[in-house]
C-alpha cells in the first residue's frame, strides 16, 4: 500500500502536453534514422514537450546497458560485445540537420563490455555532427569509463562544449541506487575533465527524493564545487516502475527553489532546480553566457 501511495504524484508534477504535429515529426525522423533517445528508453516525463520542440537527447551504442542501476528504466543485460554501429554517427548527424538543432546532447548506455567502453564512438559521433553543423554546440552525457583517464581524454578532446556526468545521488545511497558505480570515481571524472581542458563546461546532476538528507546534499554540492563543476541540475526522482527503487519522498517546489539559491551562492555558474528538471531538459540554456 505504501508503494501505491508514493506512486500517486503530487499536483506539482505534471508534464506538459505536446504539440502533436511537431511531436509526430520528431518521432518520424528518429524512427526513419533508427536512432535511440534517452527520452524514450528512460521514460523521461518531459519527452512530449521536448519532442514537440523538435529536440531530443540521442542515446548511442544501443539501448541495452551493462550496469544495473536501480533508478533507471533502460534495459539491463549483457549486449555480448555487440560492436558499435559504424553508420550511427552519420545517421545522428543527419537527424541534427533535419531537426535544426544548434545544441546537441548525446548520451549512451554503459558499455563495459567494449574494450574502450564506447569512448571512441562518442568521439566519432561528435565529429560527425560538427562536420555537418560546424556551429552546433555539443554536450555529451557520459558514463564513468570505470575511471580510465585515457578513455575520458578521447571524449574531452573531441570538439565538445559541455561534458556532463551525473553523480545522481549521495554516497550513502550508491550501493542501492548505483551498484556498478563509485561516488568518488564520478567526482574525480569531473575533476580530470576540467584539468584536461580548462575551457570545458563541466556539468552534473542529482535526483532528490531517494532518501538523502539535507546535510548529505550539501556535502555533495561542496565536493562538486571543490572540483570546479560549472553547471548543476537538481530534479525529483520518479520511479519508472514497481521494479525500480521507490520514491522516498516528493520534494516541494519551494524546497527545490531554496536548493537552487544555495547552490548558486556556492559558486555554480548555472543551476536548474525543480521537480521536472532533468540533466538534458532545456540543456541549451544551461551553458554560461561566456562559453561558446
Amino acid at each position: 500500500m505504501q508503494q501505491v501511495e508514493l506512486r500517486r504524484h503530487p499536483e506539482w508534477i505534471r508534464a506538459k502536453m505536446p504539440d502533436t504535429g511537431h511531436f509526430a515529426q520528431t518521432v518520424s525522423i528518429l524512427r526513419s534514422l533508427n536512432l535511440h533517445t534517452v527520452c524514450e528508453e528512460a521514460e523521461c516525463p518531459n519527452r512530449g514537450e521536448c519532442y514537440a520542440h523538435r529536440t531530443a537527447t540521442f542515446m548511442i551504442l544501443g539501448n541495452v546497458c551493462t550496469r544495473r542501476c536501480s533508478f533507471c528504466a533502460v534495459t539491463k543485460a549483457n549486449p555480448q560485445a555487440a560492436p558499435p554501429d559504424p553508420e550511427e554517427p552519420a545517421r545522428l548527424a543527419e537527424a541534427v540537420v533535419r531537426l535544426g538543432l544548434q545544441h546537441v546532447v548525446i548520451t549512451s548506455v554503459n558499455r563495459d563490455d567494449l574494450p574502450d567502453q564506447g569512448a571512441g564512438h562518442f568521439a566519432a559521433c561528435v565529429c560527425a555532427v560538427k562536420s555537418r553543423v560546424p556551429e552546433a554546440r555539443i554536450e555529451v552525457l557520459i558514463p564513468d569509463f570505470r575511471g580510465d583517464r585515457e578513455l575520458l581524454r578521447t571524449v574531452v578532446h573531441s570538439p565538445i562544449t559541455v561534458l556532463n556526468h551525473n553523480v545522481e545521488t549521495v554516497p550513502r545511497l550508491y550501493p542501492k541506487v548505483r551498484p556498478g558505480a563509485r561516488y568518488d570515481r564520478s567526482v574525480l571524472l569531473l575533476y580530470e575533465a576540467k584539468r584536461m581542458r580548462p575551457d570545458l563546461v563541466t556539468k552534473t546532476g542529482l535526483m532528490l527524493g531517494m532518501g538523502e538528507t539535507a546535510d548529505e546534499i550539501r556535502a555533495v554540492l561542496a565536493d562538486l564545487r571543490e572540483v570546479n563543476c560549472d553547471v548543476l541540475t537538481l530534479g525529483q526522482y520518479l520511479s519508472p516502475s514497481a521494479e525500480n527503487v521507490p520514491v522516498a519522498r516528493y520534494v516541494h517546489p519551494t524546497e527545490f527553489a531554496a536548493w537552487g539559491e544555495e547552490a548558486r551562492a556556492m559558486g555554480f555558474a548555472h543551476v536548474e532546480s525543480g521537480p521536472l528538471v532533468r540533466s538534458s531538459y532545456h540543456a541549451w540554456s544551461h551553458v554560461p553566457t561566456n562559453r561558446g
